[in-house]
């Protein structure tokens, strides 16, 4: 969890990037930005508080970390802060390089350094990169002889922040921590924040652990065991079901208890196993045999692991219990399948 509470914003530098492809160029400004109290609380506000998953990320690169300009250039500014407005200047312009989408709009860089930020309860220097890029129309009314006025004016929603990235300054030879947030790019046009500009990949964190084997737990129960062992959807349900069940019950995952609770029988383990150094290969990343259960990572996983049978266009069937409830079978008269359903009373 970040808490900006006691956050102090020590220095911020604006420019403006424009879209590469288009030629709209860059502008860059040559000293930081001088702000009241009120302003920097504002400005703290707009910054921090979109920043609410604990969902953490590193800086990297496919051959050698120094390599990566933003991790340069943040390193920079925390080893010697004097450097903050070239070293933002840089990073500005590292920014434009990328901005070749067509999809991408000219708007505002902004390069802040916070002191006395919280990040899981510990209080550390930081480093926010932002980007505004969306602007919103407000009317401003004020009194002119006895009567009053109204303009209009374009600005930026201090509840909206587009795009941005905090980098604690933590675990430096891994890359750092930062988090991530952008609100408005989909698709192929959000690539050029995360991973052209940024070039971030999670962290290998309790967050990572918990959503990997959950996610790996899904695809294993729905595309590999229909393959291997015919499970019906009615088994498929009953084994999500005792997969999320888990999770949520424990607060620590051991791969021994959830396999012999979830999947029971020998060969099944087996086969899941089997399954989990495939996907370990398949998406270079180690999923490690005990770690502490993140609730978060749970609740958005649950989102997405619902036990649901879909029948034709008529009918949903939402499994959350038992599946010897359910039976399933085939009406030669009318030669469908049909599933029968026991329970003691409606709700």
């Amino acid at each position: 969890m970040i808490n900006s509470e006691n956050a102090i914003l020590e220095k911020l530098a604006i420019h403006k990037t424009g879209n590469k492809s288009r030629d709209e160029g860059l502008v860059l400004s040559e000293r930081p930005v001088r702000l009241s109290q009120a302003i920097s609380d504002l400005m703290i506000r707009y910054f921090i508080s979109p920043f609410r998953k604990k969902e953490y990320y590193n800086l990297y690169h496919e051959t050698d970390l120094r390599l990566n300009e933003v991790y340069h250039y943040v390193s920079g500014i925390f080893d010697d802060p004097a450097g903050f407005m070239e070293h933002s200047q840089n990073l500005a312009k590292t920014l434009y390089e990328c901005s070749t989408h067509p999809k991408i709009k000219s708007g505002e860089f902004y390069a802040a350094l916070f002191r006395r930020l919280l990040i899981d309860g510990e209080e550390v220097d930081a480093i926010g990169l932002f980007r505004s890029e969306s602007r919103e129309t407000y009317l401003r009314v004020y009194p002119e002889d006895n009567n009053f006025t109204v303009e209009h004016e374009d600005g930026i929603n201090i509840n909206k922040l587009d795009k941005g990235c905090l980098i604690f300054n933590l675990e430096r030879e891994s890359g750092y921590v930062a988090a991530t947030v952008d609100t408005l790019s989909k698709g192929n046009d959000a690539m050029y924040w995360m991973d052209n500009f940024l070039k971030v990949r999670q962290r290998n964190d309790d967050y990572f652990q918990t959503s990997q084997v959950l996610s790996m737990c899904r695809q294993f129960v729905r595309e590999k065991l229909p393959e291997v062992f015919e499970t019906d959807l009615p088994e498929q349900a009953e084994m999500l079901n005792k997969s999320i069940k888990f999770f949520k019950e424990n607060d620590n995952f051991s791969i021994q208890e959830f396999t012999g609770e979830v999947f029971d029988q020998p060969e099944l383990i087996q086969t899941f196993n089997d399954y989990r150094r495939d996907f370990e290969e398949e998406r270079e990343i180690k999923i490690n045999d005990g770690f502490s259960i993140s609730g978060q990572a749970v609740r958005k996983q649950s989102k997405v692991f619902k036990s649901v049978i879909k029948l034709d266009r008529n009918f949903h069937i939402y499994v959350h219990g038992n599946r010897d409830f359910i039976e399933k079978g085939f009406d030669e008269e009318r030669s469908m399948q049909y599933y029968r359903l026991y329970y003691k009373e409606e709700q």
